[in-house]
């Protein structure tokens, strides 16, 4: 489909407007000299010619009007809606076919675009006044002198305007991004794309958004406040950074000490494992059943804090929440035998009934077994914390042709919604769980990078007094195994990209 560049919509509409009245007259002429030609000798002919002539007239006054005018209509009641100014006038409607290759709703576009951008001229003072007043700040100064990032932004999260403490950077092509890394499975980009196919207006908040990843230079943390509006003709959106660099400094120096107490334990455990691989072939044929089962308890249990303390070095690395696995064909029953036992004495000593029941023949899946059971440990665990003395957590599975979706639920306390949003962010802890469960803060952080760095979501839902459930999904391993192979068994294959495949499974999401 052509379409008329924006320079050229002058120029190929006032030809047009030519040719229709050019036309118009071309008929009127035929049309008197055919009269002529059959009325020659009749009085008759006066009344006809003069007739067609006004009729001729007319016509050329309705396309002028009709068709000429058009345009002007349209930048009027655009100007109108943009000004606020109190109109009967609806917004004109630009959709169809025929307004894109005439160039006419690229033109309004730019008009909404412009009314976006503040205005370089400066307001005047007043000259006939005995004292005037200072002149009132300019829209862009107004915008220029905010400490807040404040940035313009279409549908598509380009970048029609930023102000100076806005988190942007500009491209070799000198086009202006977005600097920020949205810790967060649906960014704002897809945040936007579902508003302006779903809404007319809406709001979003994301906290803790950094704009460089942890240990760069110039790295800051923001809050960020988003409203979209659709205007009928374009969708714009408006984003408040707010720098809240040293409101999240503890934070940020908590993570950087865990990673060094992490990075402490990880000497002490691989001479335990040294210990336990030299000892165990020494002393298996004089061991006994109990004593083989106390070292099999013992090489499971340090690969497992083996384990955590990675994954807890990851996460202080890596803030976009995908760590570095090898994934392997395994089974579900598999990955929960790991903790089978602890968990099952953990429900026991805090009275809870626990209950296991996965869908009998479930496919093998794509796991680093030890990451994979911490996830279903840190999930389990969590039930039992906030189940009421005596409750139930039940543990099931079930699987479709990409995933294994596993789901972990209590009858407790539950989770106010307006806590939701940030369950999973690093550090968060609610008022009422810092003053009734222990904790860091960073179990369902650390969670939820796992189960992203082995291509699955996790989705959590909650009424407060009714209790809660978690479900994740890891790809079944028929379903990725030729990526792996490409990869060499590592996850870099699946771990979501922009574009990934990994996006079209939506379903899941924290």
């Amino acid at each position: 489909m052509a379409v008329t560049p924006l320079r050229e919509v002058y120029t190929r509409h006032r030809l047009k407007l030519i040719v229709l009245v050019a036309v118009v007259q071309l008929l009127t002429l035929l049309l008197m000299v055919a009269v002529l030609a059959a009325f020659a000798t009749n009085g008759l002919a006066i009344i006809l010619l003069a007739t067609i002539y006004i009729a001729g007239a007319i016509t050329a006054v309705v396309v002028v009007t009709k068709y000429g005018l058009t345009p002007l209509d349209y930048i009027s009641r655009t100007i109108m809606q943009l000004s606020h100014q109190p109109t009967d006038a609806a917004p004109p409607n630009l959709n169809g076919t025929k307004y894109e290759q005439n160039g006419f709703k690229e033109m309004i576009d730019m008009l909404y675009q412009l009314s976006l951008r503040p205005s370089s001229t400066e307001s005047l003072p007043q000259q006939n006044s005995e004292k005037s007043d200072p002149a009132p700040l300019s829209q862009n100064k107004l915008l220029e002198s905010m400490e807040a990032g404040v940035i313009a932004l279409d549908a598509k999260a380009n970048v029609l305007y930023a102000n100076t403490s806005a988190p942007v950077i500009i491209g070799s092509d000198g086009i202006k991004r977005l600097e920020l890394l949205f810790d967060s499975q649906e960014d704002l980009a897809e945040w936007l794309l579902k508003a302006s196919e779903n809404a007319i207006s809406a709001t979003n908040t994301w906290n803790r958004v950094p704009n460089k990843p942890a240990g760069e230079e110039g790295r800051k943390i923001f809050d960020v406040m988003v409203s979209y509006h659709n205007n009928g003709n374009d969708s714009l959106a408006l984003l408040v950074a707010i720098d809240q660099t040293e409101k999240y400094k503890n934070g940020e120096e908590a993570m950087d000490f865990i990673a060094l107490a992490a990075h402490e334990l990880r000497g002490p455990i691989t001479v335990i494992r040294g210990y336990l691989d030299v000892l165990r072939p020494e002393l298996d044929p004089t061991l006994n059943d109990d004593q083989k089962q106390l070292f099999d308890r013992l090489d499971v249990s340090s690969s497992r804090l083996s384990s955590y303390v990675s994954n807890i070095l990851n996460a202080a690395k890596f803030d976009r929440r995908h760590l570095k696995l090898h994934l392997n064909e395994d089974s579900l029953e598999g990955v929960y035998s790991v903790i089978a036992d602890d968990v099952a004495l953990r429900a026991s000593t805090q009275n809870r009934t626990l209950t296991v029941n996965f869908a009998p023949n479930l496919p093998t899946i794509a796991a680093d077994r030890n990451s994979l059971s911490e996830v279903l440990m840190n999930l389990i665990d969590n039930a039992i914390k906030y189940s009421n003395e005596g409750g139930q957590v039940v543990v099931g599975a079930v699987a479709d042709d990409q995933f294994v979706h596993v789901g972990v639920q209590d009858f407790g306390v539950g989770i106010p919604s307006a806590l939701m949003k940030n369950l999973f962010t690093k550090f968060y802890r609610s008022h009422r769980s810092k003053n009734t469960v222990a904790g860091t803060g960073l179990g369902l952080y650390i969670t939820k990078a796992i189960v992203e760095s082995h291509g699955g979501r996790l989705k959590v839902t909650s009424h407060e007094g009714e209790g809660s459930v978690f479900v994740f999904s890891v790809p079944v391993y028929a379903s990725v195994a030729d990526k792996l192979a490409a990869t060499g068994g590592t996850n870099d294959g699946i771990i979501e990209t922009s574009n990934g495949w990994i996006k079209n499974h939506s379903m899941y999401k924290g």
